[in-house]
């Protein structure tokens, strides 16, 4: 089975940011902002867990 995902262009890498010159004050807010990304991310996967789930249940088996 083909997966959606392979025929989606490559998807450019996330660039690491210079951390030297933050302040205390922007180090603690660049971390509310990552925490609350990875947040959003563990949501999208959950939903994408049992978008997959009901899929099997409908139609039977594993799909990959």
């Amino acid at each position: 089975m083909i997966n959606p995902d392979d025929l989606d262009p490559p998807r450019p890498k996330v660039k690491l940011r210079d951390l030297e010159p933050m302040s205390i004050q922007e180090l603690e807010e660049y971390i509310a902002t990552l925490e609350q990304e990875i947040n959003r991310a563990d949501a999208m996967i959950a939903q994408k867990h049992a978008h997959k789930s009901g899929i099997e249940a409908l139609f039977g088996g594993k799909s990959e």
